[in-house]
């Protein structure tokens, strides 16, 4: 009888390494292993090779950053997408295009599960699992963190550092420095290990290293720089007058923003299963590209438009992070998302500067914004009459004197 196939979600660190030897002895099974390249540069190098000699059978590595930046991270910023007003969710995002290729390797291979290295503890657990019921229910979901005989062979970092030497499986955890990252095109994150302090402060000087993506603030240029993004229809097409594709966009504001110290972020955040964490986040590109959004929309986009779509950003936010991207009220959010940015094209320029972003000018050939009517001066347009405040402010005004007048009755 043939073995079983498990697709195995695979970044080469120190959980999915693991989790794949444990997987072929425990499960007696053949282990396909997928990772997608969805920019994390040179932490691919050497992982086909690694996979096949810890034990795979065969091993997918995918280029999937084109659809990452065009079909993931665009759509999301469109929304204006922000958790918790601090988190542009580079993690989040990442999951459901994995997921989701992991699906189509399953179905192409004749696998009859999946398995996924996310800690019984954590988000991306919820967010793989809820793409694969989305996407094809009938494979199973094997998640070695919330099955009991894994976790007492490793309860801790330290357990599975010891079983990978014994293994001779190659990590990059130590027990001296084992705080976790993942990275992509929009960021790297950092959490665990010293980070589960929340006193412990991560710029330190003595703690400089950990950054990955972006200077300090204070080893940053000390000339400020400008840069010029280009939007089409909500999306940005290119960065200081050469059109580019949107990972072009990304690869291209993540050196600028890197270089001026842009998108640190260190939060304690609520994560869907129920807790607090704490993580430290680099979003240099993401972090120009959502302000650089923001401020096109402001010269192009309709008040009520505008404010019905950021009256939804806090439901989008949380839909991506909790792993709803394939849901339906995400994509009915999105429909009207879409409708929103179709006016949203022009030219954004921006001033960055030691960790900091200041707008420098906007454009647009369909701005709302009209100096005629908004102008102290005379309005030569006379197309706002000063007079008609009166009759407006009255009636809005209505209600109040009303429930004024109730008040003060009330204390006779």
């Amino acid at each position: 009888m043939a073995k079983q196939k498990i697709v195995l979600a695979y970044s080469g660190g120190l959980d999915t390494s693991v989790i794949l030897t444990w997987l072929k002895e425990s499960f007696d099974a053949e282990i396909i292993t997928f990772t997608a390249d969805i920019g994390q540069k040179d932490e691919l190098d050497g992982l086909e090779e690694k996979a096949l000699r810890t034990g795979a059978t065969k091993a997918y590595i995918d280029d999937l950053r084109d659809e990452f930046a065009k079909d993931f991270i665009f759509p999301m910023f469109q929304a204006g997408a922000l958790y918790e007003g601090q988190y542009l969710l580079g993690t989040s995002i990442a999951r459901p295009l994995i997921a989701k290729r992991m699906v189509e390797i399953a179905r192409a291979e004749g696998a009859t599960a999946i398995a996924h290295g996310a800690t019984g503890k954590g988000n991306d657990q919820v967010r793989f699992e809820l793409t694969a019921a989305a996407l094809a229910p009938e494979l199973e979901v094997i998640a070695p963190w919330r099955i009991e005989e894994f976790r007492e062979q490793f309860p801790g970092r330290a357990e599975m550092i010891a079983y990978a030497e014994k293994h001779g499986i190659p990590v990059t955890a130590t027990a001296s420095k084992p705080y976790s990252t993942d990275r992509n095109l929009l960021h790297i994150s950092f959490e665990s290990g010293m980070l589960e302090d929340p006193w412990f402060d991560p710029s330190a000087d003595s703690n400089r290293d950990m950054y990955v993506l972006s200077r300090a603030p204070e080893e940053a240029p000390d000339q400020a720089e400008y840069v010029e993004l280009g939007f089409e229809r909500g999306d940005c097409v290119s960065v200081n007058g050469k059109r580019m594709s949107p990972l072009e966009v990304m690869e291209t504001l993540n050196e600028l923003g890197g270089k001026h110290g842009i998108g640190r972020v260190d939060m304690v955040e609520n994560r869907f299963v129920g807790m607090k964490s704490r993580g430290v986040y680099e979003t240099p590109g993401g972090t120009i590209l959502f302000v650089a959004h923001r401020k096109m929309e402001s010269l192009t986009m309709d008040r009520e438009v505008m404010h019905l779509r950021d009256s939804l950003i806090p439901k989008y936010a949380s839909l991506v992070y909790n792993g709803f991207w394939f849901a339906p009220e995400r994509l009915a959010i999105q429909a009207l998302v879409d409708e929103s940015q179709k006016n949203v094209t022009g030219t954004v320029r921006l001033r960055l500067y030691k960790g900091n972003i200041m707008g420098a000018g906007v454009q647009s050939p369909v701005s709302l914004y009209n100096p005629d009517i908004a102008t102290m001066e005379a309005d030569p347009s006379k197309a706002y009459n000063q007079g008609d405040a009166t009759g407006f402010i009255r009636l809005n005004a209505l209600r109040l004197r009303v429930a004024s007048g109730v008040a003060q009755n009330a204390k006779k």
